[in-house]
């Protein structure tokens, strides 16, 4: 399975309007690893989660197949980025005591990325992947929200979205799971912001690559009368973690 950049054209949006994932999930996974040397973000985006990451481990490696994602990735003194894809690190073996994916899982070739995660991870070391759906405010929007995305640009949605909308319940995980707390993101957010963060969307591009149109503009006039200066948005996470054998 090749990789297929449905990003790099929106990367500077993608570090600008993406939201930033909870503290206490870091916390969290942090709390479930024996050592805390080095953590691997693998398809980091604009560097996300490597940032919450950066608070719990010695090193941060984050690393994604798009080169434009990664120079808009946000610097920071924990985090080393590079180019690589899920299925080749780079990494040395047996190093690594956490590997993430952050929204990123159903972009890679599975078996492969998960015999890559084996072969970093020290014995014991812990794999967790994540995603989010679509986000939730207040019943009037969230309707005309769920239009948009099923209906404007729903056919526009790559196959492997299915699997988010499934909340990675569907896909294999060949490690020792373990209970996960619920986890959610929660962040104002203008008008302004949220046609930002739509437009970053993979279906919203490839909408306005075929038919040479943003439907963004048409939802901003419909939901602004809902919105005000700004509204609380959030976005459920589905979170997924296990160990490697010992």
């Amino acid at each position: 399975m090749s990789f297929r950049d449905h990003f790099s054209r929106a990367a500077a949006d993608y570090a600008t309007f993406r939201p930033h994932y909870p503290d206490a999930l870091f916390d969290f996974l942090a709390s479930r690893t024996a050592g805390r040397d080095l953590a691997w973000d693998c398809g980091t985006g604009s560097g996300q989660a490597a940032l919450g990451l950066a608070r719990h481990f010695n090193r941060v490696v984050a690393t994604d197949a798009s080169a434009a994602q990664i120079a808009y990735a946000t610097p920071h003194s924990g985090v080393e980025y590079g180019v690589a894809t899920a299925e080749r690190s780079g990494l040395a073996d047996r190093t690594v005591d956490l590997v993430t994916a952050a929204q990123a899982l159903h972009w890679f070739d599975l078996a492969a990325f998960y015999a890559e995660a084996r072969r970093v991870l020290v014995p014991g070391g812990v794999l967790a992947v994540w995603c989010y759906d679509l986000l939730e405010t207040e019943p009037s929007v969230d309707r005309i929200l769920r239009r948009f995305y099923s209906e404007t640009v729903g056919p526009f949605w790559p196959p492997e979205r299915r699997l988010v909308e499934t909340g990675y319940r569907t896909v294999p995980f060949p490690f020792a799971e373990f209970p996960v707390p619920a986890f959610a993101m929660e962040h104002p957010m203008t008008l302004a912001q949220l046609g930002g963060y739509v437009r970053t969307w993979s279906a919203t591009m490839r909408h306005v690559e075929a038919r040479n149109h943003d439907p963004v503009d048409a939802l901003l006039e419909e939901v602004a009368p809902y919105w005000g200066d700004t509204r609380t948005t959030r976005w459920p996470l589905a979170v997924r973690a296990g160990r490697q054998a010992v």
